[in-house]
């Protein structure tokens, strides 16, 4: 048997990776358009958010408009390239099971 890929921890989560896949096709996004588009919690895609962050995958910028505070997302080129050689290693293993 090939030696199989290794997968990206931080990437592989469900939500982390919605996230990032998400993030890829914007330049960037607030937290309350993730929040709708992946239907997380709060508590859930915060905490989500902090591993991308803590990971170098995205950057946040907080500021507040009208009074109310804004969290807005940005995939960093880290980032992309961790989703991109995430797919790739995917495809890999796929490949490798499928064939």
């Amino acid at each position: 048997m090939p030696d199989l890929p290794e997968l990206n921890p931080v990437v592989h989560g469900r939500l982390r990776l919605s996230l990032l896949s998400l993030l890829s096709g914007v330049e960037k996004a607030e937290f309350t358009w993730l929040r709708e588009k992946t239907e997380a919690t709060d508590g859930n895609l915060g905490a989500q958010l902090l591993k991308l962050e803590e990971a170098g995958y995205v950057t946040v910028e907080k500021k507040f408009v009208r009074r109310k505070p804004q969290s807005l997302y940005r995939l960093t080129e880290t980032g992309r390239q961790a989703l991109t050689e995430y797919v790739q290693a995917l495809k890999r293993l796929l490949g490798s099971t499928m064939g």
